[in-house]
């Protein structure tokens, strides 16, 4: 899968679910693939390079987190 292709769905995702809502980032993976899970390191790598530019925030409990060295569930959203 293309990081372009990616780096839109998790924008059109975000924009989507609106300011002050997050989505898991499985639910972009389940967007663009059937066999979605193998999608998931990627994007989690391209949504931290979308947070370290201000496009999105990812958090973990209500707590920013960075998508590569968080373990567990994360949360994408649109920054305040």
């Amino acid at each position: 899968m293309d990081d372009s292709d990616i780096r839109q769905a998790i924008l059109r995702a975000v924009h989507a679910r609106g300011p002050g809502k997050t989505l898991c980032p499985s639910e972009v993976a389940r967007s663009l693939a059937p066999n979605w899970r193998p999608l998931m390191p990627q994007i989690r790598q391209i949504a931290q390079t979308l947070a370290d530019g201000g496009a999105v925030i990812i958090t973990q409990k209500g707590t920013q987190v960075n998508a590569i060295t968080a373990k567990g569930s994360i949360r994408l959203g649109l920054p305040d």
